[in-house]
């Protein structure tokens, strides 16, 4: 590929507490995932994340997750399917209500932390994720992992999915992250962050664990937001990315 998206997470505070160097990170990426409530986000954070990306001209997802904001979002929820669907509606549908208060919209929907994962081989979870953008009107895009349950349903019910690889965590064989609780399941040198970057956009193919390479189709790239020298790490990838020739855009 020639084109690839760089998206990053965005508005991950909630109250006077704040999370990430979101002012800076956005002069590099060029899509912004904008926490809405679930595991992050107030109103106010969320119109000042925005409203940031507006004057930016950078795009706009809806980053849902499980009612979890004590645990961030990334503890599984067995949570009813009709219950999910109804936070996936309620937390996009705030968003998009302040987007249109500061002159952008959102344009995809990315699922965060476990619910990401979850939907990824869940069954019933990834179906009340595709309802609820059904429900949504079928517009706002999805933003999932290749080969993902979530990924198959919303391709098969004609909704537009844009596939997603980590440029910053590792992978297992079966083309899957590797669980946070285990080592190695992030990465932290700009080598090896931009290496993966790179080999995940240019040739669609990742290294694995086991040392094997597989091939991972994606079109945007995610940069973590939240981990140790964030923004040095994301700088040093578009930089490498644009180094080698490719052009760095919105994907929606």
């Amino acid at each position: 590929m020639s084109t690839i998206d760089l998206n990053a997470d965005f508005g991950e505070g909630y109250g006077d507490w704040r999370l990430g160097d979101d002012e800076v990170l956005l002069d590099v990426v060029t899509t912004a995932n904008v926490a809405c409530g679930g595991h992050a986000g107030d109103p106010t954070t969320m119109r000042a994340a925005l409203r940031a990306a507006a004057v930016r001209e950078v795009a706009v997802t809806a980053h849902v997750a499980y009612p979890d904001l004590q645990g961030f979002g990334r503890r599984f929820l067995d949570i009813d399917p009709a219950e999910l669907t109804d936070q996936i509606l309620a937390q996009t549908g705030a968003l998009q209500a302040l987007a249109a208060a500061t002159g952008t919209r959102v344009r995809g929907v990315k699922p965060h932390g476990a619910l990401y994962n979850a939907i990824a081989h869940h069954e019933a979870q990834a179906a009340a994720v595709v309802t609820a953008l059904q429900e949504l009107g079928g517009e706002p895009a999805l933003l999932a992992a290749p080969g993902s349950v979530v990924a198959a349903l919303a391709e098969r019910a004609g909704l537009p999915v844009l596939l997603e690889g980590f440029a910053d965590r590792t992978y297992t064989p079966a083309g899957t992250l590797t669980p946070r609780r285990e080592a190695g399941a992030v990465l932290s040198t700009a080598e090896e962050v931009t290496a993966q970057a790179l080999s995940l956009a240019r040739d669609g193919q990742v290294r694995t664990t086991d040392g094997t390479v597989i091939d991972l189709p994606v079109r945007t790239l995610c940069l973590h937001g939240d981990t140790p020298g964030a923004v040095t790490l994301a700088r040093a990838v578009r930089e490498r990315l644009e180094a080698e020739g490719m052009t760095i855009r919105a994907a929606l």
